[in-house]
């Protein structure tokens, strides 16, 4: 029952999101499916009657074949046209649910403290956004879909029977919802186990793979790769286990149905036999009937597969259902400072979600507008932390921060497989490809640029492959000058590059920062050198603040490294 749950607010985003179109398709669906049956048993009763009356020379005299032969082309057209436009309607609508749900979800992971998530867990994130939204369309395709259509199938065929024989049509709609959906709820319930076993072992498969091809230099490196690619393999077992235990299933479940199908076949026959022998039903309208009763289980069968797969969609929805349940997510955002500050701590003490200690304690300072500070101390003494306090990544456990609009810039550059100008344009949408250029400029790109042949529109390889080290931190800088805002947030900007490169980077922000406030956390003496004051901090909290003109100053920067 919790697994039921679990759906009510995927099925609520289901028809609030395309409401008319998904009650279309399954009223499609069933058209399309009684269309089918009809069709078979109009034929069917139409070579029977034909065949009977061209035995003597009156009655094919007087047979009408135009009406039968009318109404089979016309079963047989609607028939095609409705499954065309079930396919089309459902399809389209499913498509649309599915965005609407991948957009909800990334919103809901755009919240403080996200980029670190998805660093740390991107196999399993990436899991959520794909391979767990695509399980939640056989909810609709799968399980609603044939549910309607079989449910349909039933009653039309329990109404059309029973105007046959009243018992008959009674039995056979009876018959048909009982063991049409009671065999779908039995697959279900013994696919529970090994489909959860399956999705399990399918994300850890994936998870692992993404793992070892992601960092293989580091597993290499650290004589792990054996290892990882023991633990791909045994993911890889477990999932073929699961997967034959689910075939297997699936075959018992087609044999199942089968069964079913054939024992009500045999029933009708029986039955009709009966009637036809009290004279109550002529031999053409024997046949229609038991043409109907031999094609009304195939709405219950397309059941099977969906019932398979509840498990597995069940799973989705209980992962993603949570995220989905908020609407919006509450940004937290630093007020203002007064004028002539551009940030403002008040004893600030601050915690990391799960900490079991404070990362800053009771710490003020204030950065005036357009002034640079370099904020150093031993790795651990919290400068990232002031950084995402800032930057609103992180909320204050007491005190007060105060802070203009801000930038950051991390240590890490996120580069996507996509082109040059989609990659600066996620700092700036309404940039134009002039901006761009200039802002490439400015970060010594341009020669570059120039010797791309496709320019803007060259494409990049997974995580910025195609540009060197130095490169993508210049192309950082970029998007760093596309984002008009008062105040920098540069987390050791030149870490890892050589020193001619680090110049240029440096140079490149003192020119296009003059006339912003930044804060730059740094181990390093040629950042600190751009810095008008120097914060030493020290297991979370600040214990030094020197200005450029006090002698200390210069005595801070000779224990920097070169």
């Amino acid at each position: 029952m919790s697994g039921l749950r679990a759906l009510r607010p995927i099925l609520a985003l289901y028809f609030r999101e395309k409401k008319w179109l998904l009650y279309a398709g399954m009223l499609l669906a069933g058209v399309t499916v009684l269309a089918g049956i009809l069709l078979l048993g109009l034929s069917g009763w139409f070579i029977t009657a034909t065949a009977i009356a061209g035995l003597t020379v009156a009655t094919a005299v007087v047979f009408d074949v135009f009406a039968p032969a009318a109404g089979i082309r016309l079963l047989a057209i609607l028939r095609t046209g409705s499954r065309y436009l079930e396919r089309l309607v459902t399809h389209d609508a499913m498509l649309a649910v599915l965005a609407s749900l991948r957009e909800k979800l990334f919103r809901s992971w755009a919240k403080p403290q996200a980029a670190h998530d998805l660093l740390r867990r991107p196999a399993k994130l990436l899991f959520r956004l794909t391979a767990d939204i695509d399980a939640l369309d056989s909810l609709y395709l799968r399980v609603l879909v044939p549910a309607g259509a079989a449910l349909a199938t039933a009653l039309v065929c329990a109404v059309a029977l029973g105007l046959v024989n009243l018992w008959l049509g009674s039995v056979v709609g009876i018959s048909l919802v009982i063991t049409g959906l009671g065999l779908p709820l039995i697959i279900a319930l013994q696919a529970r186990k090994p489909m959860r076993k399956r999705a399990k072992a399918t994300e850890a498969l994936r998870a692992r793979t993404i793992d070892m091809v992601a960092g293989q230099v580091e597993l290499i490196m650290a004589g792990r790769m054996d290892a990882q690619t023991h633990a791909v393999q045994y993911a890889d077992e477990h999932l073929a286990k699961a997967d034959d235990k689910v075939n297997r299933l699936d075959v018992m479940a087609g044999a199942g149905f089968g069964i079913a199908s054939a024992a009500l076949l045999a029933g009708a026959m029986v039955a009709v036999s009966k009637i036809a022998q009290n004279g109550n039903v002529s031999a053409p309208l024997a046949v229609f009937v038991l043409l109907v009763v031999l094609s009304a289980f195939e709405p219950f069968a397309a059941l099977r597969r969906g019932a398979m797969e509840l498990t597995r969609t069940i799973l989705a929805a209980q992962r993603v259902g949570p995220s989905l349940e908020t609407e919006t997510v509450d940004f937290y955002k630093p007020q203002p400072p007064q004028d002539g500050l551009a940030v403002e701590f008040r004893h600030v003490t601050a915690r990391h979600e799960g900490a079991g200690v404070d990362v800053l304690h009771d710490v003020s300072f204030s950065l005036n507008n357009h002034e640079k500070i370099a904020v150093i101390g031993a790795s651990g003494a919290g400068k990232s932390s002031l950084l995402a306090l800032i930057a609103g990544e992180l909320q204050a456990k007491s005190g007060q921060v105060l802070a203009c609009a801000s930038t950051l810039l991390t240590q890490k550059t996120e580069l996507f497989q996509d082109s040059l100008r989609d990659n600066l344009l996620l700092a700036n949408r309404q940039a134009s490809d002039e901006t761009l250029v200039q802002a490439l400029q400015n970060a010594g790109l341009g020669e570059v640029l120039a010797q791309m042949p496709q320019g803007l529109s060259t494409s990049l390889g997974e995580g910025g492959t195609g540009l060197s080290g130095g490169q993508q931190r210049r192309l950082a800088l970029a998007r760093l000058f596309l984002h008009d805002t008062p105040v920098w947030l540069l987390d050791e900007p030149t870490e890892g590059l050589d020193e001619e490169t680090s110049q240029d980077v440096l140079q490149s922000l003192a020119a296009m920062g003059a006339a912003r406030s930044f804060i730059i956390v740094t181990h390093v003496r040629r950042e600190a050198m751009l810095a008008d004051r120097l914060i030493v901090m020290q297991h979370g909290r600040i214990i030094e603040n020197v200005s450029r003109q006090h002698p200390r100053f210069a005595m801070l920067m000779d224990g920097l490294r070169t």
